[in-house]
């Protein structure tokens, strides 16, 4: 398995490092633009029912776009960990470590990938809180859907742009590591 996923991506670097980048700038950015623009363009909104519909018509949307990216980023980002083999550049056979910068680099990959995977779940946790709010939506009950449209827009999402671009300057390392 490790040797096709190498030779996977040696035949294809360019094209996964890509898409691996796109998806970053797709997910990130359009939190960045939900956050920052959008939103702020909802809170002019004076009717409360038609201002949480719209948010949370607007982040069903951003999250259809994103999702596919998150799966497309999580696959690129193995491809890439196992095609520049940062493993064995650090550890010999036996686990030994046999140099320390490749050890720190090696490191960093699964960091940013954890954080990568934080992300994804902290996604899906937005995604359950926008339908459930769309729910409350349907029944009426405004005030149950602005605690969890609420709480996307003042904690998650600022949270995953924060840890978005941590793991984007983290791979920008990576990259120009080897």
């Amino acid at each position: 398995m490790k040797a096709a996923m190498t030779e996977l991506f040696w035949a294809n670097t360019e094209l996964i490092v890509f898409l691996h980048v796109i998806s970053a700038v797709i997910w990130v950015g359009g939190m960045v633009a939900m956050r920052f623009a959008a939103h702020q363009s909802f809170v002019h909104v004076e009717e409360p029912l038609i201002r949480l519909e719209r948010i949370a018509h607007a982040l069903k949307r951003l999250f259809t776009i994103v999702w596919p990216f998150v799966i497309i980023l999580i696959v690129t980002a193995v491809l890439m960990a196992v095609g520049w083999d940062f493993r064995n550049a650090a550890l010999d056979a036996n686990g030994v470590v046999i140099d320390e910068n490749a050890m720190a680099m090696y490191n960093l990959v699964h960091i940013k990938e954890a954080i990568w995977m934080i992300m994804a779940m902290n996604l899906g946790v937005m995604m359950y809180l926008r339908s459930k709010a769309e729910k409350s939506l349907g029944k009426d009950d405004l005030i149950e859907a602005q605690k969890k449209l609420g709480l996307i827009g003042k904690y998650l999402v600022p949270l995953n742009i924060v840890l978005g671009v941590i793991a984007i300057y983290m791979g920008v390392v990576l990259r120009y590591s080897h």
